[in-house]
């Protein structure tokens, strides 16, 4: 792996000459950003679509709510565009941002590190809006124009967001040009995908716009019991009379069905030794009769004006609607005792969990930009009003069964040894162990049958407390030229508020607050080449984090612990080369953070909460991506992550590696396209390779996930360039055998053996 970089900068170095003499057919084979409307005038709010063919994209509209150029943001952004998530064949979200330096998916979940830290919010960014739940089942990315992750926190814009990261999922806008594209794919493990892509003008003055995004699919898993089905439906309208004034209204449907994957099992450690092979990776802990289905709907509404060249106003709103039903059998985190309370490392501790959740969102942005001058200075002022709600419906409930039965009929949590003669029993290979309210996964004979809650003795009866969290924020921003500096300054200001039990008799009212600063400034060493330097502060409310459990009784809610507080520092360089079609950044940063909710891991009360007093996380990273040449382009990232637990409630954690982050991750893929006078002029060319250094799972330090190299290849075939592709694409080529991440050793995250896709795509 060592030697693959100072390889590809040889080959963009041999190439810089060959790329001066075909830039003009570069650009003839990129239509530019859609960054502007008519008239030449800067959208400020996304309105219309992107047309580029690019891997990399050139411009933000969320890092700093303005249309900037990714050079002159004195921050971290990394994109993955919709040609990369094509060319790849990345149907999920983990498998586009895992291209991008420093994001490591620890699960089969949305669940990443971002430059060592673990995400907390169970919400994504959409077009700069906060979203909840987008936590478990994966999306689908049919309507993804591209996706960015905004390094380090982004509070100052986003208010309550993760210290590492933030990523934002841009979804595709109309374009003003006819085009409509349909999809078929099948591949392993039964997937079958269908989605189309229609967008154009609906009016001959082109004033009104449209674009639908489609999506279906079914797949299975080489992991056993899984299968998912998911559908998108997602219609998007432009409306742009003159240029002072656009519209967009955008409506995202979605129903997911499948099965929630909580991961591999392995035996426990045998004389101090762990085997992670002795189980195969398709094991699973769940039941036939498992199940997850989620329903969503997101309607965003965006508005910007101009009332002269000097002031502007934009406006967006998005509402959402989520609900969960949940029903599934999975480990309490520990393995099963004897009757003198020893480990049995080869049956699991299981419980049975259904859950529902009910959630309405609700998320107004508003903000005026002045362009001014000062002097000397040049000013790009923005003054804003944010405001969040999420409200938790009531209705939502989860039960639970889970602990040992007893000879009177009900159940206790744990195991007391002084107590045994009051403990039903059962034998398992020969082992006498107390009888389990639900039976135990017996490793050494995994049996999978159909069940029900009528089997068990639901002892955990939870009703999910209605909540109302929200958030208002007043904010100022500046970004003043000076020559060849930029300085980008910004002060936000949120008042919190989470109330549980909402719109009962019993409500419990938090109130906090933070004033967020925001302070960068960039360089421009040359038209090619900015360096900058940066500072932000993270304010997270832990009501954000832990609304996945049900917080209620003798736990406290996550609002009355203290917030999770965060800062960055961080340098950097960003650069573009061949004419624009290339760009490079690198960065080197700290980030600190403390007041870090966890689960506690407690087999007997896996709801319990504790907080880490801190961590810090140091690191260099770097992206690369565009075109080499006019028929080659490439995406690579490496990332080097230091990161260290600093202060603990365990004191032999502290100066200890953080979980689930690899010290050393790079990715590359690559396509080249056969130029017109080649015998192989119809065919194209993808490689791919990911690695990842070892990594230690969440929640114990007996073992190590070992580090691996995965290779990826793809063959394109467009018939005498016609509007027609066909696309083979291989993952995992040498099926190694790899995890992703780990918690414990009951729960690990194996990656995809060796997997085939083939995709037909019609242009028309």
């Amino acid at each position: 792996m060592k030697h693959i970089y100072p390889f590809l900068l040889l080959l963009i170095g041999t190439q810089y000459s060959q790329s001066q003499t075909v830039n003009k057919k570069v650009a003839d084979s990129i239509v530019s950003d859609s960054i502007k409307m008519a008239g030449n005038e800067l959208q400020t709010v996304e309105i219309v679509g992107r047309s580029s063919k690019k891997y990399n994209s050139d411009y933000s509209f969320a890092a700093t709510k303005t249309a900037a150029l990714n050079k002159d943001i004195s921050q971290s952004i990394s994109t993955i565009t919709k040609e990369l998530i094509a060319d790849k064949g990345a149907f999920y979200l983990a498998d586009a941002v895992k291209m991008t330096s420093g994001v490591i998916p620890a699960s089969y979940y949305n669940q990443y590190t971002i430059r060592g830290i673990s995400q907390n919010e169970e919400g994504q960014i959409i077009n700069g809006m906060r979203t909840r739940q987008y936590y478990f089942l994966q999306p689908l990315t049919n309507n993804i124009e591209r996706v960015e992750v905004i390094k380090g926190p982004s509070s100052a814009t986003f208010s309550s967001v993760d210290p590492g990261g933030s990523i934002n999922l841009v979804t595709k806008k109309p374009l003003a040009i006819d085009r409509k594209e349909v999809s078929l794919s099948v591949g392993s493990f039964s997937t079958f995908r269908g989605s189309l892509d229609f967008t154009g003008p609906l009016n001959e003055s082109k004033t009104l716009l449209y674009r639908i995004n489609g999506a279906y699919q079914e797949a299975k898993s080489f992991r056993d019991l899984v299968s998912n089905k998911s559908f998108l439906i997602s219609p998007s309208f432009s409306y742009i009379p003159n240029e002072k004034t656009a519209i967009n209204t955008e409506l995202i449907l979605s129903d997911m069905t499948g099965i929630l994957d909580r991961g591999q099992p392995i035996f426990g450690a045998v004389a101090g030794v762990t085997n992670l092979n002795k189980t195969p990776i398709s094991l699973n802990l769940g039941a036939p009769s498992d199940f997850f289905k989620s329903k969503e709907m997101i309607f965003t509404t965006s508005f910007a004006h101009k009332f002269s060249s000097k002031i502007g106003f934009n406006a967006q709103y998005m509402k959402q609607s989520w609900t969960e039903n949940l029903q599934e059998h999975r480990t309490t985190n520990g393995f099963a005792v004897d009757m003198n309370n020893k480990p049995v490392t080869s049956l699991a501790m299981m419980q049975f969990v259904q859950r529902q959740q009910y959630w309405d969102v609700d998320n107004l942005s508003t903000y005026f930009n002045f362009n001014l001058k000062t002097g000397k200075l040049k000013h790009k002022l923005l003054a804003g009003y944010d405001l969040s709600a999420w409200n938790k419906t009531k209705g939502g409930g989860q039960n639970a069964a889970r602990g040992y039965l007893l000879k009177d009929g009900t159940v206790a949590s744990t195991f007391v040894v002084a107590n045994a003669a009051n403990y039903q029993t059962t034998t398992i290979d020969g082992v006498v162990l107390p009888k389990p309210n639900v039976t135990y996964f017996n490793l050494n004979n995994p049996t999978y049958t159909v069940t029900s809650a009528n089997d068990y003795t639901l002892n955990v009866r939870t009703a999910l407390p209605s909540a109302l969290t929200t958030t208002n924020a007043l904010y100022i921003q500046d970004q003043i030229e000076w020559e060849k500096f930029t300085f980008l300054l910004g002060l936000r200001q949120d008042w919190f508020e989470d109330i549980t039990n909402y719109e009962s008799n019993n409500e419990l009212t938090v109130k906090k607050s933070a004033l967020l600063p925001r302070v960068g400034v960039t360089y421009a060493v040359n038209n090619e080449i900015n360096v900058y330097t940066t500072y932000l502060e993270g304010y997270q409310p832990q009501s954000n984090t832990v609304t996945l459990m049900p917080q209620t009784g003798s736990l406290p809610a996550g609002s009355l612990f203290d917030p999770l507080e965060s800062n960055l520092k961080e340098v950097g360089i960003k650069a573009t080369f061949f004419d624009n079609s290339m760009s490079f950044n690198a960065a080197i940063y700290e980030i600190n953070q403390r007041n870090i909710l966890m689960n506690a891991n407690d087999p007997a009360n896996p709801d319990l909460l504790v907080t880490r007093g801190a961590e810090r996380s140091r690191g260099f990273e770097c992206d690369l991506a565009g075109y080499i040449t006019a028929d080659w382009q490439i995406n690579a990232s490496y990332s080097y992550i230091d990161a260290e637990i600093t202060n603990d409630r365990d004191v032999s954690l502290i100066g200890a590696r953080k979980q689930n982050t690899p010290k050393n991750s790079a990715n590359l893929w690559t396509r080249y396209n056969f130029n017109s006078d080649s015998a192989l002029k119809d065919l194209g060319i993808g490689f791919g390779m990911q690695y990842q250094s070892s990594k230690v799972p969440w929640f114990t330090r007996d073992f190590t996930l070992p580090d691996f190299t995965v290779f990826d290849a793809a063959v394109y075939y467009k018939p005498n360039k016609s509007n027609m592709q066909i696309a083979l694409n291989a993952g995992n080529l040498f099926n190694k055998t790899y995890w992703l991440g780990a918690q414990n050793y009951l729960r690990l995250f194996p990656g995809a053996p060796r997997n085939f896709s083939l995709t037909v795509t019609y242009k028309f």
